[in-house]
């Protein structure tokens, strides 16, 4: 459903009705316009993203245009004829309160942000401890902002130093993980992502340098799928250790990358990573990551770790030296990162029939 931004709409004479209908509105974070029980201005009806009717004013809009995005509020939970008069008014849904409280919110909420196809969501971890994952995590956000793609980067490491101090962005304005620790249910998508910092294009969501090692699952839950409503790219820094909040967040992927040093050490490491994150991702990748001393090619790795292989990652020359200077991975637009990403995205997009910016 395409459905423009702006003020929903209320239709409904009955003033216990709108009482909780506005309730409802501020909670989702929307100001509506009201139609006290007559047919709505010109123009209210075909351009409110959301009209809510009453259904003690269904009979009286009989003869309005059929349109998207219109519900039909009841309370009388044994009224069958409810959708008789849904039907009357091209009504798409019906909600009956009080039981239907959450949906509805959830839906208002959804029609203010302009809620489109969620984003495209990536996850980095790595097979064994030094592998890189942080690094190729920031080059892919990198890469995706650089091609014009709305993109997030999350921390989920809190152990990890704070990828905003990889991006040479730690003193950058704006809100860390611990702001957002107690959130729970849904968080406004936009608020979000204008809340975060902003650097190279992309907004960042990290730790900082205090206390707060940790956030609970309910807070993941709702900042990431806050995030993937946002549209374009999300890329997820996961720890290899995986409690309750990067499993919340495993749940949310669309894909995960398995990042693997071509050591034969490493890959027995990984394998085990591998049996574990398998039960719980549908697609996960292999990215064999240079240099190839083992004399085991990417394809073997990849076949040892029964995962099919996303591509192989050569070392990136100056990268110690790039990060002490600010510049972040992937930045340089001719070295290894910045190509993996660019042929990863170009991959992965053609593979999901491409996704709005």
């Amino acid at each position: 459903m395409d459905l423009r931004q702006g003020r929903p709409l209320i239709v409904t004479a009955d003033e216990e009705l709108l009482d909780d209908l506005l309730r409802l509105c501020a909670a989702a974070g929307a100001v509506p316009e009201v139609a006290h029980g007559a047919p709505p201005r010109t123009g209210g009806w075909e351009n409110a993203p959301l009209i809510l009717v009453g259904d003690d004013c269904s009979t009286e809009l009989g003869g309005v245009a059929r349109r998207e995005g219109v519900v039909l509020v009841g309370t009388d939970l044994d009224d069958s004829g409810v959708w008789r008069r849904a039907v009357g008014i091209g009504a798409q849904n019906v909600t009956l309160l009080p039981d239907g409280e959450s949906w509805l919110v959830d839906r208002i909420a959804d029609a203010v942000e302009g809620v489109g196809r969620p984003a495209l969501t990536v996850g980095v971890i790595g097979g064994r401890g030094g592998a890189g994952a942080s690094t190729l995590a920031c080059a892919l956000a990198v890469g995706a902002a650089r091609a014009g793609r709305r993109t997030m980067l999350i921390d989920g490491d809190p152990l990890g130093g704070g990828l905003d101090v990889l991006l040479g962005g730690e003193r950058a304005e704006g809100l860390r993980w611990p702001a957002f620790a107690d959130s729970r249910g849904r968080v406004a998508a936009r608020a979000l992502e204008e809340a975060l910092p902003e650097l190279h294009s992309l907004r960042v969501l990290s730790w900082d340098r205090g206390d707060c090692a940790a956030v609970p699952p309910d807070a993941m839950r709702a900042v990431l799928a806050a995030a993937r409503r946002r549209g374009g790219v999300v890329v997820v820094d996961l720890p290899r250790r995986l409690d309750d909040t990067a499993l919340e967040a495993l749940g949310q992927l669309d894909m995960g990358l398995l990042v693997v040093p071509a050591e034969l050490r490493a890959v027995a490491a990984a394998h085990r990573v591998a049996s574990v994150l398998r039960m719980m991702l549908g697609d996960l990748r292999a990215v064999v990551r240079g240099p190839f001393g083992s004399g085991l090619p990417g394809e073997e790795i990849a076949r040892l770790l029964e995962l099919p292989l996303a591509g192989e990652l050569p070392p990136e020359p100056g990268l110690a030296d790039a990060l002490n200077a600010g510049r972040p991975p992937g930045s340089a637009e001719r070295g290894p990162l910045a190509r993996f990403s660019a042929e990863f995205w170009a991959q992965s997009l053609t593979e999901g029939g491409g996704m709005p910016v």
